[in-house]
């Protein structure tokens, strides 16, 4: 198979790994809309969160326990949990993926963040898998 997701779970291209359980992996998105963006994936191929009744109730824990963590380590003070499924929403890889965009209250608007955000990969990394 020659999805994207699927060869990051395999650990055949590189990611910034912020969670991981036996259902699930996490890791940042290389272009944050917000720091600290991370997406969520399930480690089996399923293109989107309406292919099955299943999907989103198994990367739901990881989606959680990501959200917890990123307002925990960067002092986000909420998130957003979006996913799109099929290309007329926006989506773009068409492996099963949840965002999950940390949300600061001196930057409240959601329609620009792309625009407004530029992160440090590797310091966002940090700070969120800091034990």
């Amino acid at each position: 198979m020659d999805c994207l997701f699927c060869k990051i779970v395999a650990g055949e291209i590189p990611s910034k790994k912020v969670y991981e359980d036996d259902a699930a992996y996490a890791f940042l998105d290389i272009s944050p809309w917000q720091k600290g963006h991370t997406l969520v994936i399930p480690k089996r191929h399923t293109a989107d969160v309406l292919e099955g009744d299943d999907v989103l109730a198994e990367v739901g824990p990881a989606v959680a326990r990501v959200g917890r963590l990123l307002k925990d380590r960067l002092g986000a003070d909420a998130c957003n949990v979006v996913s799109n499924a099929g290309s007329v929403s926006g989506q773009e890889v068409f492996h099963t993926h949840v965002h999950v965009i940390p949300r600061y209250a001196d930057n409240p608007g959601i329609a620009n963040m792309k625009a407004e955000v530029t992160a440090d990969l590797d310091e966002v990394h940090q700070t969120v898998v800091a034990d």
